[in-house]
Order: structure tokens, then sequence, then C-alpha cells
């Protein structure tokens, strides 16, 4: 029953994003949902954004192993970094009615910043996409009870989210987000209602996580390095997911400014609170019972949640639960599995194809979702990370290399090309010689380095003699004119 639940939930879902991708007709369409989408669906669609397989597996396990502390970076530093988003994107860069970062860099400095910052966002993106198919591999296997392998249920859910996407682009992406946040909100709430019937309400658990010190979120002591790696975690995805194309692409597919703006806090507010229900769900497994699901934390946390549904909730809450978990993830591995490659396209392959007719650079955008694809399923496939593990390390290089040069591109009047280009190169390569000869051993997380080396880069970069393509006095008037053409 659950089994057949699941393959007709999944077929009226790659039925919806198939019909709304009749309505694509052009790049922009594709790329951005035609910028044209009412405040309900860009709240949903930024709920959407990272309410997948992070929030619901890989936050409530690591919740319910170290507790608030571990959590720092998602959802606290994930909702903060969409609010900053959303202030910044709705009013800095919707105006320029472009619909890549990478647009923004060529913009601003030159054709080398824009290919050098559009390949660090791509990579970026292998791990939180590869944490979303790792988790619908999870899922395919716990509800066949094994019959599906966790490999096998990755090929699958790879081709089922690359059925709809690769067709409908932005605007399936969006349309879909919208139902199955309905889904997701309904049927989490449902289940955490059932589960607190077993513990006595809610008190009881949160009354045990206290006592046990799940609920301290600052690291105890003043030890500075204890606070530095606290700190590097949530700046990471706070500030490291702000140069991210599919935060851009959700927030300005909005019709308005203003939309933009509010869509994006609201978003980011309703992602917040509801990240702690499924923490709630997970915890609630310790109380229920201590022995079984104690184990299960050691052996491997991230089966507490679903095998909790499976084995204490009636079958009703079952399909629920597994219903609104795909909701979840197939929103989330959708839009980012098609950022990264709208970027590629337009913003390194177009560069080699500036004659291409709109029709046939849109047939460029889908077959470097597909190849994107590809690269995310092999990763997937061999990488031994947890779905934790893998998004909390995803933005490590666009915190290093291309947030600087977006934050001073917009705000610092004299920053140029050579400075934008010394800050990627300086930032990466700090981040990676740290990482590699180092690691995690080091005081200081070797991302916040190479954020540092960026930023003295890029005010070092900028002061001394030009030596490298690209007007300092471009931004301030250029970006400007653009806008009000656009406008």
């Amino acid at each position: 029953m659950l089994i057949w639940f699941v393959v007709v939930y999944l077929l009226v879902s790659i039925t919806i994003g198939l019909v709304a991708a009749t309505r694509v007709k052009n790049t922009k369409d594709y790329a951005v949902a035609g910028r044209h989408l009412p405040l309900p669906v860009v709240v949903a669609t930024v709920f959407a954004t990272w309410f997948g397989a992070e929030a619901i597996f890989g936050v409530s396990a690591t919740f319910v192993t170290k507790g608030l502390n571990g959590v720092a970076a998602d959802p606290f530093g994930a909702s903060m970094c969409l609010m900053i988003a959303g202030v910044f994107f709705s009013t800095q860069l919707y105006k320029l009615n472009i619909i890549t970062l990478g647009d923004f860099y060529r913009m601003r400095y030159n054709r080398a910043v824009e290919v050098l910052t559009t390949i660090a966002i791509v990579i970026s993106y292998l791990g939180w996409v590869a944490a979303q198919i790792k988790a619908l591999g999870l899922i395919f296997n716990i509800i066949t009870d094994g019959v599906v392998s966790e490999d096998t249920g990755m090929i699958l859910g790879t081709a089922i989210v690359l059925t709809y996407t690769t067709f409908g682009g932005m605007l399936s992406v969006a349309v879909l987000d919208f139902v199955q946040m309905i889904v997701v909100i309904g049927g989490l709430l449902y289940i955490g209602s059932i589960v607190s019937d077993m513990t006595g309400g809610v008190t009881p658990v949160i009354e045990h996580a206290r006592a046990a010190g799940k609920l301290d979120f600052f690291p105890k002591g003043a030890d500075i390095w204890v606070w530095l790696t606290f700190l590097g975690g949530w700046l990471t995805m706070m500030l490291g997911s702000i140069p991210q194309q599919d935060v851009f692409q959700r927030i300005t597919s909005a019709k308005s400014a203003k939309i933009a703006l509010w869509g994006s806090m609201l978003g980011a507010t309703v992602y917040f609170c509801f990240t702690f229900v499924p923490m709630f769900i997970a915890y609630s497994a310790t109380l229920i019972d201590p022995a079984h699901y104690g184990a299960l934390v050691v052996e491997n946390s991230q089966r507490v949640l679903p095998y909790l549904v499976l084995e204490h909730t009636p079958l009703l809450a079952q399909v629920i639960f597994f219903g609104a978990v795909m909701s979840a993830i197939m929103s989330c591995s959708s839009a980012t599995l098609l950022a990264p490659s709208v970027s590629f396209a337009e913003n390194i392959v177009k560069g080699y194809m500036p004659h291409l007719s709109d029709k046939g650079f849109l047939r460029v955008m889908r077959l470097c979702l597909l190849g994107f694809g590809m690269c995310v399923l092999f990763y997937a496939l061999n990488s031994e990370r947890s779905i934790f593990g893998m998004v909390e390390s995803a933005y490590k290089i666009t915190l290093a290399g291309a947030f600087v040069p977006l934050i001073f591109g917009v705000f610092w009047k004299r920053s140029t090309s050579q400075g934008a280009l010394a800050a990627i190169i300086g930032g990466i390569s700090t981040w990676v010689l740290i990482e590699v000869l180092i690691g995690e051993a080091g005081l200081v997380p070797p991302q916040l380095i190479g954020l540092g080396v960026s930023v003295l880069a890029m005010i070092i970069g900028s002061l001394l003699p030009q030596k490298i393509g690209g007007s300092p006095e471009k931004p301030a008037g250029y970006l400007h004119e653009h806008a009000a053409r656009q406008h």
C-alpha cells in the first residue's frame, strides 16, 4: 500500500511538472519563471530552497546527537541567509533584470571573474544536490524494506527529478514547490501530533532535551577556538549561501521587487520555525523507545525519524509522512539541479556560442542540466559523507571565493576586476591549501581564513595600479544605467 502510494504520488508530481513545462517558451521562462511569480508561490519556493533532505534527515539527526549547538549552520544560519539575500537581491540586483549571478560578475567586472565565480558556484552544488539524491535513495530503500537498494534508489530518484526539471525548468519547480509545500507542512504537523500523543505532549520532550543539554545553543566556556569553530559553521551557511544561484533564482522570479523582498522574508521565517518539527519528531523517538532508538542513533542517526514513523504510526500516517518527505526532497533537488546548470550554460557555454538563438540556447540549458545530473549522481553514489556533512561542506568554496566579489562589487565603488580576481584566487587557494594540509585539526576553520584572505586580496588588488582589464569606474555608472534601461 505504501509503495503504491509513493508510485502514484511520483506520477502525479511528474505530470504537474510536465504540464507546467508547456508554458516554457524561452530561456527567461526556464531560468527565472518569466519573473511573474505571485507572493504565495515565492514564499513556497523560498521555503523549499532548503527544506529538503538536510532539514528533515540531516538537521534532525544532528540535533539528536549534538543538540542545538550542532545545528547552528542550519536552520539558524540558513534562515538568516534567506533574509539577508532577500533584502540584498531585491534592493540591489532585481532591477538589473539578469537571470544569473554570473551575469552580475560579468557586468561589474569582466569575463574572467564571471567564469571563475560561476565554476565555484557550480562546484558548490555537487555536495548539496548529492545530499538530496542520497536521501531519495534512503527513502526508496526504507519503504521497500530493502528490496530497492540505496544506490538503485538514488538512480531512480535522479531520473524522476530530471524528467520534469529538464522540460519545465524554474516554472515547473515553482508550481511543484507551491503544491508540495502544502503537503510538507500538513503532513509533518500531522505526524508531530501523533508523536506528541505518544510522549504525553510537547512539554515532556522539551524538558527531556533541556535536561540532556540538547537546548544549549552557544558553546560552553570562553575558549576562543571553540567559538571560532562554532561561528565558522554558522557563517559558512549564512554568508557562503548568499552567492548561490538557486537562492537568487527563487527570489528574483517574483513579479516585483517588493514581492521578492516579502516572499524571501516570509519564506525564511516559515523555514526557520518549521525545521523544528522534524527535530521534535526525531528526538521524541529517544523517549518512546530509548534502548532501540538509542542504538540506532549510534549506528545511523539519519534513520531514526523514518524508522519511528514506520514502527510506531498507522499506515495513513506513514503514507502522509513519506509523501511529505518526497515532496520536500523533490522540491529542493529540482531547483538545486537547475540552478548550477543554468549558470554554467549562461555564463560559460554562452560565451563560446554568442550567435545561438534563444531556442537553441534553451536546448543547451537542458543538456547542461542532464550533464550536471549525471555528475551529481556519480558523486552521491561514491561519497561516504552523511547528508548533513555534504550540505555543511557545500558552501565553503563560495564563502572563500564568490562572496567578497559580490558584496564589494555592490557596496564598494573602488573594487576592480583585478581586485576581484585576487579575491577569488587568494581566497579559494588559501582555503584549499589549509584544508589539505591541516583540515579540521586547525584552530581556525579553513574557510574563515580563506574569507579573510579574500577580503584583503580584494582591497589590495583594487588599490594597486591596475594590470588587468576592467574599468574601476564601470560599476558606479554602468550598473545604474543598465538598471534604468531595464526598468
